[in-house]
């Protein structure tokens, strides 16, 4: 794919196992508020945690917060400390990139601009990136904050073909989601890869590509 002049990549489940991580730290979170004095039941918290996050969002930072008010009734400032304080623990141990991911990184940035688009607040991306040493890779990040809308409206694409002064088919995109990354990509003349070893969740729809480990797109480009 010789055209190919930049490659744009989702961050959660594309590059790290998010959703591993975020369930693993929120299990440690409810394990040391209920440890701190949180009366409730560790099966019945996760419920209640888990309907939060689907009605205030996966990123929300209050959501702990949230979290007391439900199953206490108020917030006990030592128990959610001891709940922030373990999440946090538990997200920087289980914070790490898929296999190949740095290798395969640092082989595309020779030949092409490297971007990230996320539905992610802008900070939490780079944060990160940081943490697993991937930021260098990145040319820049567009996030939420920089069109206001999510990847399925398309305006975060059409930011990143402003930024790299582009035309959509010199861009490949690589994403774990048909709806979010795919469809919105390839409706903009992108061409499109699908990350299956990512949080893949059966769609309508099909990208250019599929992948089962991210140093196959060595062999697309």
């Amino acid at each position: 794919m010789k055209k190919i002049k930049a490659i744009v990549f989702d961050l959660d489940n594309t590059l790290i196992d998010f959703m591993r991580m975020k369930g693993k730290a929120s299990e440690a979170a409810i394990k040391a508020m209920v440890r701190a004095g949180l009366k409730v039941n560790k099966k019945e918290a996760w419920a209640v945690l888990q309907e939060l996050f689907k009605m205030h969002g996966i990123e929300d930072q209050k959501i702990f917060d949230k979290f007391l008010k439900k199953t206490a009734g108020s917030v006990d400032i030592r128990i959610l400390a001891a709940g922030v304080v373990a999440y946090r623990k538990a997200k920087r141990r289980m914070l790490k990139p898929y296999p190949n991911v740095r290798r395969t990184l640092a082989a595309l940035s020779k030949q092409y601009k490297l971007v990230i688009i996320t539905d992610a607040p802008k900070f939490q991306a780079w944060t990160r990136l940081y943490d697993m040493r991937l930021e260098k890779y990145f040319d820049f990040v567009i996030a939420f904050e920089d069109t206001g809308v999510m990847k399925l409206k398309k305006m975060p694409f059409k930011k990143a073909f402003k930024i790299l002064k582009l035309k959509p088919s010199k861009i490949l995109m690589v994403g774990d989601s048909i709806s979010r990354d795919v469809k919105p990509a390839k409706r903009l003349g992108m061409h499109t890869v699908l990350a299956k070893y990512g949080q893949f969740r059966e769609e309508r729809g099909k990208a250019d590509y599929e992948i089962n480990d991210i140093s196959e797109i060595l062999k697309i480009v």
